[in-house]
């Protein structure tokens, strides 16, 4: 059982997602927020197929930061604790929607989403404009501020849900990353230094460039 969880973990997180959205469309008088929710799920499972399967090859470009030799299998099962973040986010403003902070958490992720694969091209030191999961990234971005938006102009948050949203998602953001770094083999603290150590590399190649 946990062999098949590992190998099919998207497939397993696409069915619950398309489950929860058949669930969702059962139910009536949603609430704004609780809709602003189902749209971010529907994102969440295409950008996971865009990152990983169609084009894919996300997965390849952080190996290739993190200098390990990730196999298969492993890429695979990392998709476990992402779809548990996922489920995470989705879940508590669906549930709780009158509760601003779990709406800014989710907002501020999705944002951050669109950020990442921005920077992402950046950071891979990629000829083209894109990096995997770049599109609907995008349309996450865009959903977040509008959820962000509406709670500003509605009067639903406080100064205080927003600041909680915000260090709700960084929490949850880091349990997923040291889960995911300790699945590949290296300490989460030495991120920062891979990260640091491949943009150095960038700038020694783009130098070498332009002597060139």
């Amino acid at each position: 059982m946990g062999k098949f969880i590992k190998r099919y973990a998207l497939e397993i997180y696409t069915v619950l997602g398309m489950a929860f959205m058949v669930a969702t469309s059962l139910m009536g008088n949603l609430s704004i927020i609780q809709r602003f929710v189902v749209c971010f799920n529907f994102l969440f499972i295409l950008h996971e197929w865009e990152e990983n399967a169609y084009p894919g090859g996300f997965l390849n470009l952080i190996t290739q930061v993190i200098e390990r030799d990730v196999n298969e299998e492993t890429k695979r099962a990392s998709r476990i604790p992402t779809g548990v973040l996922l489920i995470t986010l989705t879940l508590l403003p669906f549930f709780f929607d009158e509760i601003a902070l779990f709406s800014v958490s989710i907002a501020v992720f999705s944002i951050f989403e669109c950020f990442v694969h921005i920077m992402g091209i950046k950071i891979f030191g990629l000829k083209k404009k894109y990096t995997p999961g770049m599109v609907t990234a995008l349309l996450e971005g865009a959903l977040g501020i509008a959820l962000i938006v509406y709670l500003a102009v509605n009067h639903l948050a406080a100064w205080y849900d927003y600041v909680g949203g915000f260090f709700l998602f960084i929490a949850l953001f880091i349990c997923m990353q040291k889960t995911l770094t300790l699945m590949v083999g290296i300490r989460y603290r030495d991120l920062p230094k891979l990260m640091k150590k491949q943009l150095q590399r960038m700038r020694a190649r783009k130098a070498k460039g332009v002597e060139d």
